[in-house]
């Protein structure tokens, strides 16, 4: 986390974002309608307040109230979730993203990940190793990997020895960061993790575990700026995970005021973060100079690199870009089965890379509320249009998973890159009701009606237009495609049936919603071969009449003869073997030509289909002869 950890009071704000106003005045709370905001803290209060003011909404100071529709707050408290109601609030700041934002935690998660994937068959996905993209690192609360890492220094000599790194896991600014550049560092190292377990094998009682620590392989040949050692800040945003909406976006690049010098004391020489960089004495010199655009990092690389290692042309845009978006979603990937999913929440993650002279590129971490300060001339470029469009994009896609909309295409989408898309969300996470959120009026008319469960049809996803394309970045030479992730959305455990939702969206919110049109239950009728038959003879019928006529008599003759018949003539016309009536002319004079109709399948499954019960023979036409239990025959047989 790379924002202050700030205790903000009730009242608070109005001395951190307006040091201009009296920080004695105590702001009332509004009341009425709203809607409403929350904003805790100091990173980047300014751009979220200026954003919500701008859409109408209005600003509380009590973190308890629970009639917000945005809560931005800088720490994870319960008190920021307490009472979340999925679909209705946007909260800033997924409850668990420590599996992906300290150091122990997106380790253990690309480890984890990678156990498993290794069994799995992605076909032409190609998984990156850990190692191609995370230097070497050891866990010092671990007792297995802090023994294999001292037991591996202890062969080597100061001349062999690679520099490590030492970072606590949940700090930031640089706070707890050491270096260990000789065997006596690592011997030292070694005897105050040792005196840390002792001194709690002897403490009793309840304590406080100390700081968990990772140990990381320095990389001693970065690529250097001018002669000065530099890391670049990309954006991931998950604007959404019910489902999941994620996004990839350029950052800045930051550089150290003094040139490189490996053995250097000073921390301020291997850390390029701001809060080390205002150490320096000449930090106000070259203010300007620490902070470099995208943009210009790529002229530089087009003009430093690109003949000298034969790079390809804006290499920055082109290759490292899809490099930062294979690992960052490889990264998301590792956690997305981990994350708290509740429709509202939203986390905007900044990501930190470095390219040593070889122009590999590696992971350095991953920060949960990244600074949003503006100090300088690119910040105030970036930062405001990375906050805008992260909350424009956010409340896009919140809205019309209220309304049940297609995702995609975003209106609001400039900037920002689309890394995964889930599918529709289920009705479980769509409450029903009226939504007020940007400023514009979202009304929706849900109509609920109770429907059986159907397995074929709960699954069902519905994917948007966009949806499961690949993002790509185009240069003048390359156009290089990232991951091409899947696009399914797991659905939770508890399914409830969907609900008919229809829903009329402002123009602000741009297209309305289009619901199809409800099915109704169709029945297929089989026709016989007797029906076929019988529709044969109408048509003969009409085109000759006379004929028809002479047909008429004789059946009529040969039914009035069958009443006189004596009961031996009618015994020997009935098989003694099967008990059914031999196929003669009485017979099939008799036959019952009304199909039975049958349903073959129970209501829940699919769509009636109705057959005819004679026809089941394996071949066109083919018939089974039955008794007809309502003609003279069988009444016959019955005395008999």
């Amino acid at each position: 986390m790379e924002g202050q950890y700030v205790s903000v009071s009730s009242f608070d704000y109005i001395c951190l974002s307006y040091p201009d106003r009296d920080t004695d005045h105590q702001a009332e709370e509004p009341r009425g309608p709203g809607p409403f905001y929350f904003f805790g803290g100091a990173n980047g209060a300014a751009l979220v307040c200026t954003y919500c003011e701008s859409r109408g909404w209005r600003r509380i100071y009590n973190k308890h109230r629970e009639d917000f529709r945005l809560k931005w707050c800088e720490t994870k408290s319960p008190a920021n979730y307490y009472n979340f109601r999925a679909g209705e609030q946007l909260v800033y700041q997924i409850p668990n993203n420590k599996v992906l934002t300290t150091k122990i935690g997106l380790l253990s998660s690309l480890r984890e990940f990678e156990r498993v994937s290794s069994k799995v068959n992605h076909g032409r996905l190609r998984r990156l190793k850990m190692e191609e993209f995370i230097p070497a690192t050891f866990r010092m609360d671990m007792r297995e990997e802090r023994e294999a890492f001292f037991a591996q220094q202890e062969d080597v000599s100061n001349k062999e020895s690679q520099m490590w790194i030492c970072k606590p896991t949940g700090l930031n600014q640089g706070k707890g960061i050491f270096l260990l550049k000789s065997q006596e560092d690592v011997a030292a190292l070694r005897l105050k993790l040792q005196e840390l377990q002792d001194s709690r094998a002897n403490r009793r009682g309840c304590f406080q575990p100390p700081q968990a620590r990772i140990v990381q392989r320095y990389i001693q040949k970065p690529l250097l700026l001018k002669g000065r050692k530099f890391d670049v800040r990309s954006y991931l945003l998950i604007a959404c995970t019910a489902p999941y909406m994620v996004f990839f976006r350029h950052g800045y690049v930051r550089l150290t005021c003094d040139l490189y010098d490996p053995s250097s004391s000073s921390l301020s020489a291997h850390l390029t973060n701001q809060y080390m960089q205002k150490k320096n004495p000449l930090y106000s010199l070259l203010k300007e100079d620490t902070v470099w655009s995208i943009e210009s990092f790529n002229a530089y690389v087009n003009d430093k690199y690109r003949v000298a290692k034969g790079l390809p042309r804006d290499w920055v845009k082109g290759a490292f870009a899809k490099r930062m978006q294979q690992i960052m979603t490889q990264c998301f990937f590792a956690v997305k089965s981990k994350l708290d999913r509740r429709l509202g929440f939203f986390d905007l993650i900044g990501c930190d890379f470095m390219i040593d002279d070889e122009f590999n590129v590696w992971l350095l971490e991953m920060n949960c509320n990244p600074a949003l300060h503006t100090n300088c001339e690119v910040l105030k470029e970036v930062i405001p249009r990375t906050v805008k469009e992260t909350l424009d994009i956010t409340l896009e896609i919140f809205n019309k998973c209220r309304c049940r909309q297609q995702i995609l295409p975003l209106a609001t989408q400039r900037e920002f890159l689309l890394l995964h898309s889930g599918a529709f969300p289920p009705a479980s996470v769509l409450p029903g009701g009226k939504n007020t959120l940007g400023g514009s009026t979202l009304k929706s008319t849900c109509h609920q009606k109770s429907t059986k469960k159907n397995p074929k049809t709960e699954g069902t996803i519905c994917k948007s237009g966009n949806a499961g394309k690949l993002a790509s970045v185009s240069s003048s030479d390359t156009s290089v495609d990232v991951l091409e992730t899947a696009t399914e959305y797991e659905e939770p455990s508890v399914q409830v049936p969907l609900n008919a939702v229809t829903c009329e969206m402002t123009e602000a919110l741009g297209n309305s919603l289009s619901l199809p049109e409800p099915t109704r239950a169709r029945t297929e009728h089989k026709t016989s071969k007797c029906a076929l038959d019988r529709q044969r003879k109408n048509v003969d019928q009409l085109r000759h009449p006379e004929g028809q006529q002479k047909k008429r008599s004789i059946k009529s003759k040969s039914t009035a003869a069958l009443s006189g018949r004596t009961q031996s003539s009618i015994s020997h016309s009935i098989s003694t073997k099967s008990g059914r009536l031999k196929p003669d002319a009485t017979q099939s004079s008799r036959t019952s030509l009304q199909p039975k109709q049958v349903p073959l399948s129970p209501p829940h499954v699919g769509r009636p289909v109705w057959v005819d019960t004679h026809d089941k023979g394996n071949r066109p036409g083919e018939e089974e002869l039955t008794e007809d239990t309502n003609g003279l025959a069988f009444d016959k047989k019955e005395e008999l």
